[in-house]
């Protein structure tokens, strides 16, 4: 994910791999505490370390960083990996929240984070597999 008619990557306008690590630990703390957030809670394993090291590194290359993800899993196939799981609008508004608070946490810069929330947005949306 890099902006359009710009030669910066977003990974590298947030910050690198010190936000995506920071991003992502604040991102499953929510999900781990959050009432709002339990329809998606129960859908990982009890021990969240690693769902975090898979995570890390998929933002890191869907962000424009190295290749971390697709050297060890192969393309993310993200639909397909999590059609096991009814994703509809309220596990896409529980997923939503969650990273909401993390992009506000640890993403300084107002205008990239507004540029990734819209991404994940779309990215989320995405993922639906259920009305």
């Amino acid at each position: 994910m890099t902006d359009s008619g710009a030669a910066i990557s977003m990974f590298e306008r947030i910050g690198g791999s010190t936000t995506i690590d920071r991003l992502v630990d604040c991102f499953y703390d929510r999900m781990d505490t959050l009432p709002e957030a339990q329809v998606i809670r129960a859908m990982h394993a009890a021990d969240l370390g690693a769902i975090r090291y898979v995570l890390k590194r998929y933002l890191t290359e869907w962000t424009g960083g190295s290749k971390l993800y697709s050297v060890e899993k192969g393309h993310p196939r993200l639909r397909q990996r999590h059609i096991g799981f009814a994703i509809g609008n309220a596990e896409r508004d529980a997923w939503m929240l969650c990273m909401r608070g993390a992009l506000e946490e640890t993403v300084v810069d107002p205008a990239a984070r507004q540029d990734l929330d819209k991404a994940l947005s779309g990215l989320a949306d995405w993922m639906r597999n259920r009305p």
